[in-house]
């Protein structure tokens, strides 16, 4: 009577589990992770109550074996430790599915909430990249100090010498600012109104010319970084896809993220369960093998996941670095370009981002083990 008041509790609470698991309150994976070594330690703790109590029928079986000597007892007595021992074989096997069964979910759990991390990653990358351009914040014909000292120069240079750059070369920093600077000193501009004029853009030119390729080096690498979080992107939604196939799920996981179908993955998944449950031999084992594989893929993602994050981590650091490099910003910080000051906030935001919300997710070797293989401190 006590063991099946405590297997009926367990699959009460394996029960529970499974309707909830799709819809958590945490976003972060490694809350997960505690979660799943907490569940399955108590899956392991209730099934070893309930081998404890077979242990001690045999036990007894075997003590009451060695007393008799007579034949049907001994063969009545035998009978029931077969009987006991099959019970045995049973529990291990439903202790393994049901350790199985809160990985997978488990599992599931930490795909939605690092898919919903790279998406934001995602949108993070491209904010940063269509901000006015990064790279037009080094270029000083985007400033109208600079454009109206061109019109100025213009205006009073040498008809008879002057020359026009192409409509590529207008637009190169470099060439432009030569041409200026040129026309400058033939014009016919007086030496007090020629330090006039420069005063109104030497901090533009100077910020400009030290910080274009530095500015352009985070352009380019955030780029770099954004097609990287692409790949991750398509590398889990593939993970998705040979995740939930052999328990009949066809859906992609955008549908099943844009549509909140989880509830429907869940039924797939306990309808699978439930038929795992009616097979036996070969069949069951290759039911098993198949819930079992998946998990393997997700580790082999959460490092990569990791890697990136790690790696993200990185540059974003080394972009502060560069952003504070300028060495004339307190002088010139009254002529600095808006976009500037708000690219080193949004960096510093991002930096605790990678640090906070995107942290890389902790896989240390007893995890590790309760992942692969359900076992945690208490075996």
């Amino acid at each position: 009577m006590k063991t099946q008041i405590l297997y009926t509790t367990l699959l009460l609470l394996m029960a529970v589990n499974a309707s909830a698991i799709l819809t958590p309150k945490e976003t972060d994976p490694n809350a997960i992770l505690d979660e799943l070594s907490q569940t399955i330690k108590t899956i392991n703790e209730q099934y070893a109550t309930l081998f404890l109590v077979k242990q001690a029928q045999l036990a007894t079986l075997n003590q009451a074996l060695n007393a008799t000597i007579n034949f049907q007892n001994k063969v009545d007595l035998l009978v029931q430790k077969d009987q006991i021992q099959d019970q045995i074989q049973v529990l291990k096997r439903e202790n393994a599915n049901d350790v199985a069964k809160i990985r997978y979910l488990k599992g599931l759990q930490i795909i939605k909430i690092l898919y919903e991390k790279v998406l934001g990653l995602d949108h993070h990358f491209a904010s940063v990249r269509t901000f006015n351009e990064i790279s037009k914040i080094a270029n000083p014909n985007q400033y109208p100090e600079y454009t109206k000292l061109k019109e100025l120069v213009a205006s009073k240079r040498d008809k008879k010498n002057a020359f026009e750059l192409s409509a590529l070369l207008a637009g190169n920093p470099i060439a432009s600012v030569v041409q200026t600077f040129t026309g400058m000193v033939t014009s016919s501009l007086s030496k007090e109104e020629k330090e006039k004029e420069l005063a109104k853009v030497e901090c533009i030119l100077d910020f400009t010319l030290r910080m274009q390729n530095d500015l352009n080096t985070i352009y380019f690498e955030t780029a770099f970084l954004q097609n990287n979080n692409e790949k991750v992107k398509q590398d889990i939604e593939v993970l998705f896809k040979e995740y939930t196939k052999p328990i009949g799920y066809s859906a992609s996981l955008e549908n099943c993220r844009t549509n909140d179908d989880w509830e429907n993955l869940t039924q797939k998944m306990e309808d699978y369960l439930s038929k795992m449950k009616e097979t036996s031999g070969s069949a069951q084992y290759k039911m098993q093998v198949n819930m079992d594989f998946p998990i393997d893929r997700l580790l082999l993602f959460i490092s990569q996941y990791n890697n990136f994050i790690d790696q993200g981590g990185k540059f974003y650091e080394k972009f502060s670095i560069i952003l504070n490099s300028y060495e004339n910003e307190i002088q010139c910080e009254s002529k600095l370009p808006l976009e500037y000051k708000k690219l080193k906030a949004d960096i510093n935001v991002a930096i605790e981002k990678f640090n906070v919300a995107y942290k890389p997710v902790e896989i240390n070797g007893t995890k590790m083990k309760e992942i692969l293989y359900g076992l945690n401190e208490f075996d």
